[in-house]
């Protein structure tokens, strides 16, 4: 059986391409590679299984949605909301992304080389041993991590001169952690965030995802590495508790 698939995207309708994936995958085959993609949503949405899957080109929205298991590698930047719902599996960009990156992610991992737009992580979650990370390597823009639940988001700055993540930043959270590379002001916290400079241990935990980052995108390890880190979690469990009255 042929355990490689080449597919030309050009002037596919994401239906059915979306159809010729998962009957690829339905087939055995491990390695698919979708050329000249422009645009094209949904694409392996839901998809179960191990297969590998390269994109050369710019995917729409909502990549790898409610996908378990595969990876999906994208040479080019990607729309919104790439890993909206994904239980497992990897997605790498070799560019930057839009809006509502890791949407609602419950597990697996979504790095980005370039940066990432409004949104990003929000109502990221976890449960059991399934703990979704977003790793950003440029920066984010306004309202990273709103209503995060769990999970990681790390956010590395390495992209040129670091330009700190814009307001709101971890507006509503009530769960899980968010890395900044190097210190961030307070104004730009959101409601019910708090930060610290993270610890010696809190480190080591993000170490090898970092790691994972620099050897898939050919960055300095070490550049990433040495600087300080802000660690930013939930000020309590009820963010906006304040804004209700009781009688």
């Amino acid at each position: 059986m042929d355990k490689e698939l080449v597919i030309n995207a050009d002037g596919i309708h994401y239906t059915p391409l979306n159809t010729m994936i998962r009957s690829a995958v339905a087939r055995g085959v491990e390695e698919i590679r979708i050329e000249n993609v422009l645009g094209q949503r949904f694409i392996a949405d839901g998809l179960k299984g191990r297969a590998r899957i390269t994109v050369c080109g710019t995917p729409g929205g909502d990549l790898g949605m409610f996908m378990s298991g595969a990876t999906i590698e994208v040479f080019g930047n990607c729309d919104h909301a790439p890993g909206n719902t994904m239980d497992a599996g990897e997605i790498i960009i070799h560019g930057s992304s839009g809006d509502a990156t890791a949407h609602s992610m419950r597990g697996g991992l979504v790095m980005v080389e370039g940066d990432i737009g409004y949104r990003g992580g929000i109502h990221m979650k976890e449960y059991g041993d399934h703990r979704p990370v977003l790793i950003a390597g440029g920066n984010a823009c306004s309202f990273l991590g709103e209503y995060m639940a769990g999970g990681i988001i790390i956010i590395l700055g390495c992209q040129g001169e670091r330009i700190l993540p814009d307001r709101g930043v971890g507006t509503g959270i009530h769960g899980g952690e968010i890395f900044i590379r190097g210190d961030i002001p307070e104004r730009i916290l959101g409601v019910g965030a708090r930060k610290a400079l993270a610890t010696d241990e809190d480190l080591a935990r993000i170490k090898p995802l970092i790691e994972k980052y620099a050897d898939a995108f050919s960055v300095d390890k070490e550049l990433l590495l040495s600087p300080e880190y802000t660690r930013i979690t939930p000020a309590s469990g009820r963010p906006f508790a304040n804004k209700y009255t009781w009688e």
